[in-house]
């Protein structure tokens, strides 16, 4: 997602949010080195994507905030030629949270 705020041709209504995937997601690497494809089978796995577009009673999420969703609980729309992810706020797992520093806090 770029860094400017985008004015999208809709209204987003009730605990609807919108959000554009990572699209890195799909191919990955182990702490190893190995790539694993994204056509590999695995347990289910969550994804990661930007919100873009929120309606008026989501309380929890704002907007360019990072969620956490599960990609098998979504319906897709196309905007402006990207791909987007509609949810309700109810279906997101997680928001990150902002990193102060890169310190880890521990001093050994």
């Amino acid at each position: 997602m770029s860094e400017k705020k985008r004015e999208l041709p809709i209204r987003m209504l009730h605990d609807r949010i919108l959000v554009e995937p990572d699209q890195a997601a799909g191919e990955r690497k182990s702490a190893a080195g190995i790539v694993i494809p994204a056509t590999a089978a695995v347990g289910k796995r969550l994804a990661w994507g930007a919100v873009v577009a929120a309606g008026p009673h989501v309380r929890q999420v704002a907007l360019g905030d990072l969620v956490l969703f599960d990609p098998d609980e979504r319906a897709e729309v196309e905007l402006e030629g990207t791909t987007l992810t509609l949810l309700r706020e109810r279906d997101v797992h997680a928001v990150q949270e902002p990193v102060e520093s890169e310190s880890t806090g521990l001093y050994l």
